[in-house]
């Protein structure tokens, strides 16, 4: 029998400032997918504050699981299981999702899955109806978001092998940096990619770091300090408009370079790893959403004879849809875990191999 119980599965989301739940039957078909976002909490801020973010849950996520089973037009007896983020993250929305997860299981006896963050988003291309033909393991997954960036041999449900990944900053953190210097609103990464279209990406010529290097690590730390240089030059004032656009543009144009030199190296890593297998490089994580990067992408792979499946941008960002299905996928292989569980800040994707622990 099926170990999913032929039943929906519930996904709670909360590991920094999105609180989502969603509801998926076992064949991946969503039924409801909620996100609340945290945006007007944290603006003021100027970036997410932990503390903020784990009331905000606790206050958004009992209602907004109750609404997900309301448009799924489910009560929770009707439910296979219950799969929340449980790391990595920041520890006090984990707790606040995990222990809601957990509730909720216990008190329908429910299988309980702890989700891993990073591998829901290497597990969201998989989800039918995404891909033409599906995916199928191994492939390629190159992870860029405000936390990580990375890329990863996939090779099955818990088997993770990673290639590189940033020796500094995230992308996304240096996204959002540099929009604040440039005076943009946060979330910086969307405002600095509207900006950059009225910007003249050669103006500036800041470095490519790693550009051509071997091996497939990322850095944009000093990346992030010529852009501060550049900036400075132009006195404390607030710099004009066109000067910004000018930044934001050869800023975000390195920074697709960069990525793209990055995952053609992996590409050939993970050809030379897996010989005969179709190439499939899988893209996910907020930053996938920006358009210059898909373009510098599809690019590269193309030159590598990949193919590059990219999610649709409310499935890169951080939701439940990707941890409900995280939890079928686990769920059908029989991995389930008990409610002793701890979340877990840090979790490497490399870890799943290991048994779970509380």
């Amino acid at each position: 029998m099926d170990p999913v119980g032929m039943r929906p599965v519930l996904g709670i989301e909360s590991s920094c400032d999105e609180t989502a739940a969603a509801v998926l039957d076992r064949d991946g078909r969503i039924l409801s997918a909620l996100v609340a976002s945290q945006e007007r909490e944290h603006a003021p801020y100027g970036g997410v504050v932990p503390e903020i973010a784990a009331r905000t849950h606790l206050a958004l996520l009992p209602g907004l699981v109750r609404r997900a089973m309301a448009e799924a037009g489910l009560d929770f007896a009707a439910l296979g299981g219950v799969a929340a983020t449980t790391g990595p993250g920041l520890i006090g929305g984990l707790i606040v999702g995990s222990q809601v997860g957990k509730g909720i299981a216990l008190s329908r006896g429910l299988p309980f899955v702890a989700v891993n963050h990073l591998e829901a988003h290497a597990l969201t291309a998989r989800l039918p109806g995404l891909v033409a033909g599906n995916v199928p393991f191994p492939y390629m997954l190159l992870l860029i978001s405000g936390g990580h960036c990375q890329c990863i041999a996939v090779e099955g449900v818990g088997k993770h092998v990673r290639l590189g990944g940033t020796v500094d900053d995230a992308a996304g953190e240096a996204f959002d940096k540099v929009a604040k210097l440039l005076g943009l609103p946060w979330p910086g990464g969307p405002a600095l990619e509207r900006l950059a279209t009225e910007g003249d990406p050669r103006r500036f010529g800041f470095p490519r770091p790693m550009l051509g290097r071997a091996g497939c690590d990322f850095s944009f730390s000093g990346l992030k300090t010529a852009v501060a240089h550049a900036v400075a030059e132009f006195g404390s004032g607030a710099l004009e408009r066109q000067v910004a656009a000018d930044v934001a543009a050869g800023f975000q144009a390195a920074v697709a370079a960069v990525l793209a030199d990055r995952a053609g190296h992996a590409m050939a890593l993970f050809a030379d790893r897996y010989p005969g297998t179709p190439g499939l490089l899988v893209v996910a994580g907020g930053v996938a959403a920006n358009g210059a990067i898909r373009t510098a992408l599809t690019a590269a792979t193309a030159a590598r004879g990949f193919h590059l499946a990219v999610p649709p941008p409310a499935l890169c960002t951080d939701n439940a849809v990707m941890v409900a299905w995280a939890g079928i996928e686990r769920l059908r292989l029989g991995l389930t875990d008990g409610l002793e569980i701890a979340p877990r800040p840090r979790w490497p994707l490399q870890d799943l191999a290991e048994p779970a622990a509380g």
